[in-house]
């Protein structure tokens, strides 16, 4: 790698890859030591494309979901199934790794700007800002979409559909007609465990000895062409495990402990 080689967003591959083995060292025992990440379906990873990959999750936290799927992707490609034992694998770390947030939490602190370098597409949120829902919804920036498709041509993209942390929120259409518009490979990812171990950023760690569960599950089927956007829409939000339907088989009091059960009853039918 050169030194002064950059990838498609003008980032220097050189920082990018210390930026990664920085926050890999400093964050890894908050998965493998004060807590216990369980990963399934690992050995996925390794039969991917190097480019034009799609992961989906449910969301928990800012930072630390991210930062999770980073230790659990370079470890897979290492060889290592359904483990980040052993931290070599950060060495030589795949560099084409990017997830989509939302521009305003990036720009929220040094910190956020440090790790935004690390792989960041910063969208504007149409329905949110400055922490609150807006009554009108602002148009979307076609810079937004772009810059996803550039990231995807150049390597893996991880989104959260639902754009919050809170669960059983709405799957966003718009995650739906980039599927329809780049045609990747979609993989979903479902997390748990994350809300009790974090804070809301994930920086800050609330409790130890938690099991973290990371479950990585085969590509969706889609047709690109003949399925709709709200077929797709439905397919994300049952492979996240995010589908309405899933507050039926899940304990009352593991709901209200995550979310309160009176936010989430609205969704019931």
């Amino acid at each position: 790698m050169g030194l002064f080689k950059r990838n498609p967003f003008g980032h220097f591959l050189f920082v990018k890859k210390w930026l990664i083995r920085i926050f890999a060292v400093l964050t890894h025992k908050r998965y493998r030591g004060f807590n216990d990440l369980q990963i399934e379906g690992s050995e996925i990873i390794k039969t991917l494309p190097d480019t034009n990959v799609l992961f989906i999750s449910n969301h928990q936290t800012y930072f630390a979901d991210v930062v999770a799927m980073f230790h659990v992707f370079n470890a897979s490609l290492s060889g290592r199934q359904d483990s980040i034992k052993n931290l070599g694998y950060i060495w030589q770390p795949k560099m084409n790794i990017y997830y989509v947030a939302a521009k305003e939490t990036m720009r929220a602190g040094l910190l956020p700007r440090i790790l935004s370098y690390v792989g960041a597409i910063t969208v504007e949120r149409t329905w949110r800002a400055e922490g609150k829902d807006v009554t009108e919804k602002r148009e979307v920036n076609p810079n937004d979409t772009e810059n996803i498709g550039i990231a995807l041509k150049d390597g893996w993209v991880i989104t959260f559909p639902q754009g919050t942390t809170k669960s059983f929120k709405p799957v966003r259409r718009g995650t739906a007609h980039i599927i329809k518009q780049y045609k990747p490979i979609v993989v979903p990812i479902v997390i748990d465990g994350f809300r009790r171990s974090f804070d809301k950023k994930g920086l800050r760690m609330k409790k130890k000895d938690i099991l973290q569960s990371f479950i990585i599950k085969p590509p969706l089927e889609i047709d690109y062409d003949k399925d709709t956007i709200d077929q797709i829409v439905e397919k994300i939000e049952y492979a996240i495990e995010q589908h309405p339907s899933f507050l039926k088989v899940i304990p009352a009091e593991e709901i209200e402990a995550q979310e309160g059960l009176n936010e989430l009853r609205k969704w019931e039918y």
